[in-house]
């Protein structure tokens, strides 16, 4: 069965009335026949109809056991790392999205929590940094911004061998393109903010769990922190999830061709696309996703902040903003934006250096698309040359 069939068939019609759109109960508690007796859902917190429709379905998509629904991509990873304990130690990869890194160093290391960063492309980096306080492993692949690439059956491996818990945010590639479960993975995260509800309209986030075990846990968590997704949104990821397929495929097409016209721009100094047979993990991330993502990132000959920044304020299809993974194409300097947060030494060791943009390439008209960026970049180096010119 065709995936975009799957997905369609695992949304269930509504047995109560027939409904082919999943209802919203928006109710915050629910009545009981006797104490305790009740339809399998007594307050809101807990479980919502609207809300279990959604994390079953995010289960499925993942191929894992249990899926459970958030407020936000941070209040997922929040949850995960709530597994652990002080004097847990968490190895996570070097190139981390910005609020995560937030999350791990400004709030968990003041509980005990230590982390170690490492380049997990290669995952002998990751084995070599595992001590026996070592409780998680946290990777990003492919990562934000940079887009590389770690080896999921290596690091798999490593985390069983170990006896370490293993959680890839698969954010970047979505089900579609990649199931991390089936390298090993024992928890997923979403931010489902971004490509798996798609239309940038809302905030949240997902948890996926490979056991039941593990998946009670993260239950647990959810019911007792609160930080759950109201029906509504809910409502909304459903709706998005079904077209992801359609998307995901889309929007890779679309990301590639405006990869391959960047690597002909003078101006450019390095395209970050795994899709492109140049990029260091190519062959990895072909043996392990289907698609390579609608993310491209690229920097620049001269590490420049402003003439960066000229061009993501000069592009008109491309819209200035954070996020990613809508249907509308965005474009952000990390360094001033998403990645800010970070320290500029370890920003710049992972490589997101001040003229590094990055491109959510949506599901326009590739040629548009790349034709957008031209005008942009043209204009960007005229006023460069402009400004020299007078300052001579």
């Amino acid at each position: 069965m065709q995936e975009q069939t799957q997905i369609l068939n695992y949304i269930p019609v509504d047995e109560l009335t027939g409904s082919i759109s999943v209802p919203i109960y928006q109710t915050s508690t629910f009545v009981q026949e006797e104490p305790g007796v009740h339809k399998g859902f007594d307050y809101a917190r807990s479980n919502n109809p609207t809300r279990k429709v959604l994390e079953d379905l995010a289960a499925k998509l993942e191929n894992g056991t249990n899926g459970y629904a958030f407020s936000s991509g941070l209040a997922a990873i929040d949850a995960v790392v709530k597994l652990l304990k002080t004097g847990d130690e968490i190895i996570a990869v070097d190139d981390i999205y910005g609020g995560a890194f937030r999350l791990f160093t400004h709030i968990y290391e003041k509980f005990g929590i230590s982390i170690k960063y490492v380049d997990a492309t290669d995952a002998q980096n990751v084995a070599n940094a595992i001590s026996d306080k070592t409780a998680l492993i946290w990777i990003e692949s492919p990562t934000n911004p940079t887009l590389k690439i770690a080896d999921l059956r290596a690091i798999g491996k490593i985390a069983k061998e170990h006896n370490v818990l293993f959680c890839v945010d698969n954010t970047f590639a979505s089900p579609i393109a990649q199931k991390p479960i089936e390298y090993g993975a024992d928890l997923i995260v979403h931010s489902a903010t971004k490509y798996i509800s798609g239309h940038s309209d809302l905030i949240a986030g997902l948890v996926i769990t490979a056991t039941e075990e593990l998946g009670a846990k993260i239950k647990f968590i959810q019911n007792a922190s609160g930080a759950i997704l109201g029906p509504f949104d809910s409502w909304l990821v459903i709706r998005g999830i079904e077209t992801l397929s359609l998307r995901i495929k889309q929007h890779a097409e679309n990301a590639q061709k405006v990869a391959e016209f960047l690597t002909t721009e003078k101006l450019i100094k390095n395209v970050f696309y795994p899709g492109l047979k140049t990029h260091q993990n190519h062959e990895i991330a072909k043996s392990q996703q289907k698609y390579f993502g609608g993310v491209v990132t690229f920097d620049l000959v001269i590490d420049d902040k402003e003439l960066a920044s000229r061009i993501v304020s000069g592009t008109k299809l491309f819209k200035l903003a954070e996020s990613l993974g809508g249907v509308k194409s965005l474009c952000c300097l990390p360094c001033e934006m998403t990645h800010k947060s970070i320290p500029v030494e370890k920003r710049y060791q992972s490589g997101v250096t001040d003229s590094l943009i990055r491109l959510s390439v949506g599901l326009e008209d590739a040629d548009d698309l790349i034709a957008d960026l031209k005008q942009a970049i043209e204009n960007a180096v005229k006023v460069n040359v402009e400004t020299a010119s007078s300052l001579n």
